[in-house]
């Protein structure tokens, strides 16, 4: 006979409210900061509201999440409260999907359909309407305007600082992967050791794809200016890096937690969550990797 399992409640929280709040504010001094790069305005206004609302963010989540970590040692979750978090995750990954599949579906809309059509293709106009000197090439390294978007010079090469990052990032999957069985097995030794390692390969991919921005925009001119090849590679890869820094931190709060001894065999969803979550981006850049350098050079 089986019988109903209690589903833990938490007491009225102010932390829904402060974490709206803070969602306003970044949204707010974001978009402030957009329209004041446009219109050439000199001001700290967006900068400083984003900043709030982003520490307003950040201390929200941390006071949450430790309440939720304090519950969950407590003993206070049944299995249904723990299938919520499971499918709360799996949500989430599927809407971080969704955001990708957005903007790589742009991508194929510009390279397959767009760039064709300017040039003429399927009676949609003659080129010469818009631009006389266009050419239906990708990349798109010239622009009808060069004084205003100067086009890049040259593509980043695939086989350079990109194919290390994709050797770092899939060697990080593996590393998690082996942290996992370290909690699987109940060694300690093993999940804090590999996840060491699988932080330090997410901080050098970080690293790497920094410089190889600085080496885009100093030495090849390609820049968020240049024209839809670099509205769509910045784009892309930097949505991915924003996404690679937060998966970053949360490996970070995964390892300080194995450090104190948490994650059991049974009890481990947060480090899952959180390798969930690694391996997705992962993913990510393999088909940024062939879609955006590879097949885009």
């Amino acid at each position: 006979m089986t019988t109903e399992q209690a589903y833990y409640i938490p007491h009225n929280s102010k932390l829904p409210i402060l974490a709206s709040l803070g969602i306003f504010l970044t949204v707010f001094g974001g978009g402030n900061m957009l329209n004041e790069m446009s219109a050439g305005v000199s001001s700290s206004f967006g900068e400083l509201i984003f900043l709030l609302g982003a520490l307003v963010m950040a201390g929200t989540l941390y006071i949450w999440f430790g309440k939720v970590i304090q519950e969950n040692h407590q003993k206070l979750y049944s299995d249904q409260m723990n299938r919520s978090y499971v499918w709360g995750m799996s949500w989430f990954i599927i809407s971080e999907v969704m955001f990708f599949a957005a903007f790589f579906g742009a991508l194929f809309y510009v390279r397959i359909f767009v760039v064709d059509w300017i040039g003429g293709e399927g009676g949609r106009g003659p080129s010469g309407m818009l631009w006389p000197e266009y050419a239906p090439n990708w990349p798109m390294l010239e622009t009808p305007d060069p004084g205003r978007f100067p086009g890049a010079q040259e593509v980043i090469s695939p086989w350079g600082l990109p194919f290390l990052n994709t050797v770092l990032l899939i060697s990080s999957s593996f590393t998690v992967a082996f942290a996992h069985h370290g909690i699987k097995e109940g060694n300690r030794k093993k999940l804090v050791g590999w996840l060491a390692l699988t932080v330090i390969l997410g901080s050098l991919f970080l690293c790497v794809q920094g410089y190889e921005y600085y080496h885009a925009y100093q030495e090849l001119g390609l820049t968020l200016n240049s024209g839809i090849y670099g509205t769509t590679f910045f784009m892309l890869t930097g949505f991915h890096g924003a996404h690679v820094s937060l998966g970053t931190f949360m490996l970070i709060v995964m390892f300080g937690r194995a450090l104190k001894g948490h994650f059991s065999g049974d009890d481990c969803f947060g480090f899952e969550a959180a390798s969930w979550y690694w391996h997705f981006v992962d993913v990510v850049w393999i088909g940024l990797f062939v879609f955006v350098y590879v097949l885009g050079s």
